[in-house]
């Protein structure tokens, strides 16, 4: 999902840094993490289910500070691994708020397998973005709360809820997983409406 700040990001010691995105990347432990190219769409890989993360999880840790240096240099509060050309069931957020009021913000999160286990029956409209639909937003229903299972790259398994806007993000890249873009959450009227910018994109992804 799209908004937030441009960023460099990563993880230290169990903690986080935070700090300006300099040219050519932020570096990290001698190596530097490297800002990759979105897919757009029209790319047949969006539209792929990504397959489940097994193996050694550590050995994600390269292409998660990617994925992060990525989301905030675009600017975006959310990427799934598909969108960066990688079709495998992993996720990134960034700090959102995971209660209604919009105060609760936690901390940036790793998604290794995540599966939304419930979600509540009341829906909510929220206007969405997306790095791999650049410049279209629309209001699109969404429950308003959910319950899912992820796995860290520690190879830990948890278990939460969230609502507002974490629960909206979640939901969000999990349909990335399965090959959704939040255009298809549209009516029929709006995908009509949008039909001629989102050919132009189709177009940019064949290029």
């Amino acid at each position: 999902m799209t908004a937030g700040a441009a960023v460099c990001y990563h993880r230290r010691g169990g903690g986080r840094a935070v700090r300006r995105r300099a040219a050519g990347g932020c570096r990290l432990g001698g190596r530097v993490i490297a800002i990759r190219r979105v897919l757009v769409y029209g790319d047949p890989l969006l539209r792929r289910k990504a397959a489940p993360v097994g193996g050694d999880l550590g050995a994600l840790r390269p292409l998660v500070e990617d994925m992060f240096e990525t989301m905030y240099a675009e600017p975006g509060i959310g990427l799934a691994a598909p969108q960066v050309g990688v079709s495998e069931r992993l996720a990134v957020i960034a700090a959102v708020a995971d209660d209604d009021a919009g105060r609760n913000v936690g901390r940036p999160v790793v998604l290794v397998n995540p599966e939304i286990l419930s979600r509540t029956s009341d829906l909510v409209l929220f206007d969405e973005g997306c790095l791999s639909v650049p410049d279209i937003t629309a209001g699109v229903e969404r429950p308003r709360a959910v319950r899912f299972r992820y796995t860290d790259l520690e190879g830990a398994t948890h278990e939460r809820e969230a609502a507002g806007l974490l629960a909206r993000v979640v939901q969000h890249e999990v349909d990335h997983l399965d090959g959704i873009l939040f255009v298809d959450r549209l009516s029929l009227l709006k995908r009509r409406l949008l039909r001629k910018r989102l050919q132009r994109l189709g177009v940019v992804a064949r290029a």
